[in-house]
This record gives structure tokens, sequence and C-alpha cells, in this order.
């Protein structure tokens, strides 16, 4: 998109925003009419508060995707800061890439405006590297998330747009490491790739030099807030700190900074590129398309564009609105609620873990434990037992323990769970990349898989078989399993007493369905 294309494209969304509101979904009283309830999304939980808003996740009904509400008051905004958010809107909207957060849509209800983008179910790059608790990451994720942070700034750069605010808290992940970069409030459109940008923005801790002196920067200020961000990941701290702003930009402009990072844990290529970024003169420092061709990315970077193409085509990602059209967005107040009973327990029991931010997805009950899928693809599972009986490791929790509250199975934490089948004894589970992985008893072999650590497995299994079988669908009974590919084969296993294995196959098969 041209200059001149992009002050149009402005000034169109700027008209949009300017005159009457978007149709809302909401009749004049403020309640739902039948037909507008055929459009609406479902409330989930509120990400975060802002000074102006709040960002809350919803589940889109349209498609069964989970998407994020940004929400602004614009009658607490002054102009030069409406003008931000319009920007943002701008950028976003020409900006596709399979490393940027999407934008899908954007209205007005009378002074808030709402911005409709993809959710990454992940967290951040901040929260990852907390989650470390100093073990260091490995190489090989180090440069994975490189790679994908790279391509994503190389690609707004190319479209002449400078981020400004680049952090580990703006670099989002889904639950399969893969990086979107996001938060385009402070971002800034140059004329040309020579152009420079004047106005003091974005966060202390990845103020460039050039920033911290308030003379003029480009998009090599964008690179030195990459080599910060890479500074930590390497390290898990910050490259630079201080008690007080003005002791920051000191160290900053001074590069009162060092890596304690020992060559045998990384490539002296890859700690020599982060000096490369953190380089005092912009002119020295690598464009994001040379970060690109350096050997330590460049050798495996078709591995690498190909994973990152897979993990997106894996993720459900909700329909492209255009921003031309009036949308209609209903935002409801129902929840999902989970009920048990039995064991004792005669009136169904409302379980408050699954309100409001665990909403639950799917349900599934074995003989004495249950599993639920959230609407943010995890996995929980609890006991309902007596007399404190221990499990068979059919919680997946890696332990024997008969937990009586649902609990997130951590062992399969970073995979997406899309679907879950319990046994008597036993859980089976597919992932939105049709991976399955199995756990608890296999006293009927009901898990699939040659089990050299004995009769039952405590923490979840691949089924390895199934690598090269996508899974679409399992089903499971009291001791045996049955699962059906993406392409129309049917498998089955376990206990075949009364040749219901048999039996199975044949009923499908008369049916149409193999």
């Amino acid at each position: 998109m041209s200059l001149d294309e992009y002050e149009r494209h402005y000034a169109s969304l700027n008209s949009d925003l300017g005159g009457e509101s978007v149709a809302s979904g909401r009749s004049a009283s403020g309640t739902f009419s039948g037909e507008e309830e055929k459009l609406h999304y479902i409330p989930i939980r509120i990400l975060g508060r802002g000074a102006f808003g709040e960002a809350t996740l919803y589940r889109r009904t349209e498609d069964n995707s989970l998407v994020v509400w940004k929400e602004v008051e614009l009658n607490c905004l002054s102009e030069k800061e409406r003008r931000d958010v319009m920007n943002e809107i701008s950028i976003l909207s020409i900006l596709q890439h399979n490393n940027i957060i999407a934008y899908f849509n954007h209205f007005m209800d009378k002074d808030t405006l709402f911005i409709e983008l993809e959710y990454c179910n992940g967290g951040n790059l901040y929260d990852k590297i907390n989650q470390q608790k100093g073990e260091l990451f490995t190489e090989e994720m180090v440069i994975w998330f490189l790679y994908q942070i790279a391509s994503a700034v190389a690609h707004i750069h190319k479209a002449g747009i400078l981020h400004r605010d680049i952090k580990t808290l703006n670099i989002f992940l889904t639950k399969t490491t893969l990086i979107k970069l996001g938060d385009y409030g402070l971002a800034k459109k140059l004329d040309s790739q020579f152009a420079m940008a004047e106005t003091c923005v974005g966060t202390p801790y990845y103020m460039s030099p050039e920033l911290c002196q308030g003379v003029k920067y480009d998009f090599k200020s964008d690179i030195w807030a990459m080599g910060c961000v890479i500074f930590e990941v390497l390290t898990l701290t910050r490259t630079f700190d201080a008690t007080n702003p003005l002791n920051l930009c000191v160290k900053i402009v001074q590069g009162n900074w060092t890596m304690d990072v020992d060559d045998k844990v990384y490539s002296p290529e890859l700690i020599r590129l982060v000096y490369e970024c953190l380089d005092q003169d912009p002119v020295k420092r690598p464009s994001a398309d040379q970060i690109l061709d350096q050997p330590v990315v460049s050798c495996s970077r078709q591995e690498l564009e190909e994973r990152v193409a897979l993990l997106n085509s894996a993720m459900k990602k909700p329909k492209l609105s255009n921003v031309t059209e009036s949308p209609v967005a209903v935002v409801t107040t129902r929840y999902r609620e989970v009920y048990c009973w039995g064991g004792g327990k005669f009136t169904p029991q409302k379980l408050d873990t699954f309100k409001g931010g665990n909403s639950a997805q799917q349900v599934c009950a074995g003989e004495n434990h249950f599993a639920v899928v959230t609407v943010e693809k995890e996995l929980y599972t609890w006991a309902n037992v007596q007399g404190g009986a221990k499990m068979v490791g059919q919680l997946g929790h890696g332990d024997q323990s008969s937990y009586r509250q649902p609990k997130k199975v951590d062992c399969l934490q970073g995979k997406a769970i899309r679907q879950v089948a319990c046994g008597a004894d036993f859980t089976a589970c597919v992932t939105d990349e049709d991976q399955m992985y199995m756990f608890g008893s296999d006293y009927y072999g009901c898990l699939g898989v040659e089990n050299e650590r004995g009769p039952q497995a405590l923490e979840p299994v691949l089924l390895e078989f199934f690598e090269e079988r996508p899974v679409r669908q399992v089903s499971c009974g009291d001791n045996h399993v049955v699962v059906l590919t993406q392409r129309g084969d049917i498998y089955s296993w376990g206990c075949g007493e009364h040749g219901k294995l048999t039996l199975l196959v044949n009923v499908l098969f008369m049916l149409g369905f193999i």
C-alpha cells in the first residue's frame, strides 16, 4: 500500500468513527431481539484493563472461534489520543502476516470504540520468560522466537511502519509457541525507508539511545528494541535496569550493559547478533531482513517458515470482516456452567472452577472421573471416589492422587485440546493439531501404546501411530476405544469381549460411515 493509499484508507476510517455509531446489535431498550440473537459473542473473561477501557475475550458463536474485543472509551481521550487509536486501526487493517496479531473488525457504540482482534491463548513473552524460573531456553527455542519476531518486524518495516513499542509484553504467544506481534497504538507510518521520526515514545526499558537523546530515529530503533528482547530471552534478565527513568536513559546512552552468557550454552553467532542489534550507532545495526539472512537463522529458515505456516493453519480463525460494511456485534451475558452429580450426590452441583474465565466447551465422564475441555482449549480433570481411593493415572496429573476439584492437566501445557473422551479408568484427548494423547489404566490395552512403565500411564502419552493419521474424533467405551481419522478411516482397540470391536466396525460399515 502506497502512502497516498494509506492516507485515503486512514481518512475513510476516520470518517467512520466521526459519524453516527454503527449498529451494535442492541435495541433502543437495551435488550436483544430474537433476530439479533442469531449473531452474538459470548463473553469469557476480561484479559486486562487500561486507562481508557478493557480487553475482553469472547467466543464468536458464528464459527465458535475466540476473539478479543478491545474497548476504548473515546470520551476519555484527548484529540491526539483519538488519532492514536485511529492510527492503530489503520495500521492493523493493512498488516496481514502469520506473526502479527490479526485485525477482524471494529465498530462504534455511542462513545465507545470496539476493535475485534485475534486471540493468543499462550500469554505473552514476558510471562513466558518469568515462567522459566531461571532455566535457560534452548538455542533452538531462542532461534524459533528470533525468527518469528524478525519476520514480523521485517513485514511492518516493508509496509513503511515503525512499531516504536516492541517489548516482551507486546509479543504474544499461542500454546504452540507461535508468536504474534501486537499493540500498534504507538506505531507510525513513515514516508520512505529513509524517513525519520521525532516523537519520543515507547517503553523506557527498550528505548534506543537516539530516542533517549531526543534525536531523529528510524526503523533501526525497532531493531534496538528487538535486541533488548532477545537479550532477555537469552539471559532471562532485562538489558537495562535502573531505579528511575533518568538513570535508565543514562545507562542506555552510555551503552552500560553486559551480557553474561556462556558460549557453551549459546553459539557465538547468536550472541554476536545481539551485540549487533544493540550497537550504539543505528547505522551499524542490521535490518530485520539482514537478521533473517544470518546463518544462525537462515540455515533452518525453510523449516521455520513451514512450521509457522502449519501452526497458523491449525488455528481456528474467525472470518475476516470488511471494514467498509456495518458490522453487528451482540454481546450476551450467558456463561457456560458445569454441573456434576453421582457418588452419593443426588442433586447436581455447580462447579465454580468453570465460572467466567474457564468456561467449559465439552464435558465427559468415566466410571469415577470427569474431564472438561475449556473454551481456551485447556483440559481439566478430577475424581469422584469414596474413601480417598487412588487413581490409576486417568487424571493425567503424574500421580495417583484423587483430586476432588477440577485441576488443569499441566502435562499438556502448550497443547490446544480440542476434544476429550473417558473410558472407565482411562482418558483420551485430541489436539488442534490432530494429535492424540492417552493416559490411565492399560489393563485391556486401551492406551494403544507399548507402555514400558507398567500397566498404567500417569501422564499423557502421545500415540505415535496416529502421527501420520491425523485424528478427527475419539470415542471411548468402558474398556475400548474407537478413533475416526481425518481421512475417514476407523480404528478400534481394547477389550473385544462379546465381539464388540468387530460388531462396531460392521455396524459403521452398514451405516455408510466406512
